[in-house]
């Protein structure tokens, strides 16, 4: 089952599927699931994905890898990484038996999270091989959690997930040129365009008003928004506005109607539905 999108992993030992131990993710959208399998005999994996795949080893194996025509033959340590952007060609092969954790991220949402530290084009760059403890400790969080029906709650697979993207950001991704590629907004433009949103943020705000702001047409400035931030602008503004509703319900010095109404957001029950979809918990969860 090699494919666009997809890996393909088969024991070289008889040409079985590896077993898998945990897989998944929590409800919400973190935009983040874990695959950990064990596997005798020998590994294959290859594809072409078209999510962002860091790969663990979960313990010490002799590996080759091949990311975008780069590759690497090694002892491949415990809690070693390998990072495939989306879109890159990649395989690895093995002939002793392991174990390895993938967590897979969708390309929106590690530029929506890029935009949020104001790295509106960065890009991920792919590694053969890193070791990161933090990030490791983070896929073992995801991986149990996972493998024990999410015990600790959906709030708290997305919060590990969250850590785990700025964490991936701050290290591992690097800016492009002066000049980001045709067809995306430039980081004056969303820049201008975030401060607007935080500054009527209690208000409606229309597609026309932010296309005005940076003098597109609306449907011009719909698809190149998109395109530069991961998102619709529609979600973009929802998106702030939960994320300040989160922060004042956690003060708790306002009530959940008017936070609701200081965040553009149509009432308690708006509000509420936002919460469950996005964070995959009822709201009481953020007050209690």
């Amino acid at each position: 089952m090699t494919g666009k999108g997809q890996f393909s992993a088969l024991t070289q030992s008889g040409g079985g599927l590896p077993t898998t131990l945990a897989a998944g993710s929590a409800p919400g959208e973190s935009g983040v699931r874990i695959l950990s399998q064990r596997f005798q005999g020998g590994l294959h994996v290859s594809g072409t994905p078209q999510e962002h795949h860091i790969c663990f080893q979960m313990s010490s194996l002799r590996i080759e890898r091949r990311v975008a025509g780069r590759t690497l033959s090694h002892l491949a340590p415990e809690g070693g990484l390998s990072i495939c952007p989306a879109g890159a060609d990649f395989s690895a092969d093995a002939d002793e038996n392991g174990t390895m954790l993938l967590v897979a991220i969708k390309p929106s949402q590690l530029k929506l999270a890029a935009a949020e530290s104001s790295a509106f084009h960065a890009q991920l760059l792919e590694q053969l091989s890193v070791e990161d403890e933090m990030l490791f400790n983070s896929a073992r969080a995801l991986a149990t959690e996972s493998a024990a029906g999410y015990p600790s709650g959906p709030l708290c697979w997305n919060e590990i997930a969250r850590l785990f993207i700025d964490r991936l950001i701050a290290r591992y991704m690097s800016l492009p040129g002066s000049r980001p590629s045709p067809g995306v907004l430039d980081d004056k433009m969303l820049g201008l365009l975030k401060d607007y949103i935080l500054e009527h943020l209690d208000e409606p705000i229309e597609v026309a008003e932010l296309a005005a702001t940076v003098r597109l047409s609306p449907f011009h400035f719909s698809r190149v928004f998109t395109r530069s931030v991961g998102i619709s602008p529609y979600r973009y503004v929802v998106h702030l506005r939960l994320r300040r509703a989160v922060q004042l319900v956690r003060e708790r010095r306002y009530g959940l109607a008017d936070i609701a109404s200081r965040t553009g957001l149509a009432d308690q029950s708006h509000l509420s539905r936002w919460i469950r979809r996005v964070y995959g918990v009822p709201l009481t969860r953020l007050t209690g």
